[in-house]
Order: C-alpha cells, then structure tokens, then sequence
C-alpha cells in the first residue's frame, strides 16, 4: 500500500492516518467538516488535499448510520481500488449496501476494537490500535486483493486481525462493547444527583465502573442506533438478573431465617457467576488471564514518582504487568498498585523498601 484516502477524521480515521504516515503510506484526508480535516492534517496525518486519481485504499471512518451512503458515493466514483470501513456495526451497512446493487468486490468490512472517551482528531494517537483486535468481515465475494489490503492496513497500526462473520461480530460487540456502555451509564446515572457527601466517597471502583460513560452520546446514538436489536436482547438478560438479585436482597432484609437464607444464595450466586464470567476476560496482548501479585506502594503527588517506581522495579529486573492508580480523597497522595508475577514480589517488595517507598499490604 502506498497510498490510503482516509473519509473521517475523527479519532478514529485520524488515528489510523497517524499510523499509515509513520509507515511511510501517503495519506489523503476527507471529512463533511473541512475545518476537521485540516486539523487532522496539522497533526501530521497526511494532507487534505484530494487525491489525482484513485489511491490503494480508501478507508471509510463516518458514523455507522452514515457509513453505507459514503461508500456507496466513493465505490461509485472509483476513489480507490479497495474499500474498508470502520465502524462498530458491520450487518447493517453491507445490507444497506447490496440493496443498492452495487458490486462489493473490492470492499470489506471492518472494525478496530480500541477506542477512547474523547473523541474528534485531537484525541487521536498512532499506538491506538497497538495489539488490540482488528476484525475483517470478508464475503466468499471479497476480493483476495481487497483481503491483502485490509490486513496490510492493520499491519501498519500494529493491531491483531480477526476474521467474523459480520452478524456474528454485531453480536459479540453487543455483548462485549454496546451493552457494558449503557450498564456504565446507568450507574454513572446515579450520581448525577447524589448528595455530594456521597460522591466525595468515590472510589476506584466506581471509577471503574462509570469511566466509559464520559463517551459522547451522539456517537453512541449513531452506534447503538445501528445495533438496536442484540443490545435489546442483552440487556433483557440483564433486566432479569437484576430482578432477581433485587428479589434477593429484599429476602436478605426479611425476618424469616429461611427467607434472609434464600436470600443469601441468590446474591451470591450472582455474585459467582460473575466471577465465572470475570476470569474469561483475556489477559495482558489478549492471551489468556493470568494471576498476578500486587505490590501497592504509597506515593505523593509530585512529578517524577511513577518514573522512579518503574525505574526502581527495572533496576530490580522486575517486569510490570499492570499499573493502576488509586488517588487518596482529600489528600496529595495515592496509591500505585503494580501488578507482577507471583515469584518477583518478594524481589520487588524488598527493592522498593530499600530504596525507601512506603508499601501498603
């Protein structure tokens, strides 16, 4: 691939211009916003200057309600010799697509699974599709050419290509992606008007749960819009889980032993379910989970901590797995919680007292 017309710079279509840039792909830029694409220009991710003539790929980044009808427009005026588009729904627009007669030879769906809260070409960065999945939804119609250019594309951005079957894969982001945003909305809905004593008691947990909710909600209309019905039968499930588990705090309230008992095992059968469910998340570059340690090191707010953390556990040969942050209410403090293999905390326990770090069990 020497050239690529990238049609949507939002973080999106930006992000992977950045990453086409950086391997050397002349990289055009379009977007119903001129004023966008220039920014994404300014940025470094090709010129928003239109093409002489047809580029290797054509690399489609609307919103999914709008993806079929700007393919539909470039296929027909021979922009490219392949076409991809990236948006989180991959049934709708091909169907959309072949009620419109077209021949979609030189066209396959896709769908980088990475993605930000921010959105728009500022938020965009050339190592946002880095060992994330990438799925291709080619047709036994989906030339091999087409095939090769998709999966050079996703080369380029150092992501994992997966190929579904494009109902399939409509299904698995309904389940994995759709359906977690709005439960994270819900909660996060909670504390729009919760007494601020309340909210000041927040945690990392509830950072966790409610952090995809910052997500702008027009985009979500756009993507849930094109998703409606799997999302639907999800969150159906998920409605009768939460009856249920209600049904069974109610009995834990209840003065009837047997009652508060059955109670009881209805918590915390959700509760082990969810652990069941929990341990199938894959791990660290997609592989299977595995157990990790954790060393919590207390720290001040001040620059160059993390940075001596880190150095500290490389001059102990330590790896670090994970790092996750929890910040102290009402303090100048936090906690840095490292996650390691079993066999190296005792190392790095010892390496980080010695240079004088405040561990926390």
């Amino acid at each position: 691939m020497r050239t690529a017309l990238v049609i949507g710079t939002g973080l999106i279509g930006t992000s992977a211009a950045l990453a086409l840039v950086r391997r050397g792909v002349t990289v055009h830029l379009a977007d119903h916003d001129p004023q966008q694409a220039r920014t994404a220009a300014a940025l470094g991710a090709g010129t928003d200057e239109a093409p002489e003539g047809p580029v290797d790929l054509a690399i489609v980044a609307a919103p999914p309600a709008h993806v079929a009808g700007v393919l539909a427009d470039a296929l027909r005026r021979g922009l490219a010799r392949g076409y991809v588009d990236v948006a989180s729904v991959k049934g709708g627009p091909r169907r959309e697509l072949e009620a419109l007669g077209l021949d979609l030879s030189s066209y396959i769906g896709t769908h980088p699974m990475s993605g930000r809260e921010k959105s728009g070409p500022l938020a965009a960065t050339a190592d946002l599709f880095e060992g994330r999945p990438w799925v291709l939804t080619p047709t036994r119609d989906t030339d091999t050419e087409v095939l090769n250019l998709a999966l050079e594309l996703v080369s380029h951005c150092r992501a994992v290509p997966v190929v579904m079957d494009a109902d399939a894969h409509d299904r698995a982001v309904a389940l994995v992606s759709h359906m977690p945003h709005l439960v994270s909305s819900m909660v996060a809905a909670r504390l729009e008007h919760a007494e601020e004593a309340a909210v000041r008691l927040c945690g990392q947990g509830i950072r966790d749960v409610t952090r995809i909710a910052a997500s702008d909600p027009r985009m979500w209309i756009d993507i849930l819009s094109a998703n409606p019905g799997p999302v639907a039968d999800l969150l159906s499930d998920v409605a009768a889980d939460l009856g249920e588990t209600v049904e069974a705090l109610r009995a834990l309230q209840s003065s009837d032993e047997a009652k508060r008992q059955q109670g009881t095992a209805g918590v915390e059968d959700m509760l082990r379910r969810g652990n069941a469910g929990q341990v199938r998340v894959p791990g660290k570059h997609g592989s299977a989970p595995r157990a990790y340690e954790t060393v919590v090191v207390l720290i001040d707010d001040q620059p160059g901590q993390l940075a001596r953390i880190f150095a500290d556990a490389g001059r102990a040969g330590v790896n670090i797995e994970d790092v996750r942050i929890e910040h102290a209410t009402g303090q100048q403090a936090g906690l840095v919680q490292l996650s390691v293999e079993p066999k190296a905390a005792p190392v790095l326990k010892e390496a980080l007292r010695d240079r004088g770090w405040a561990l926390r069990q």
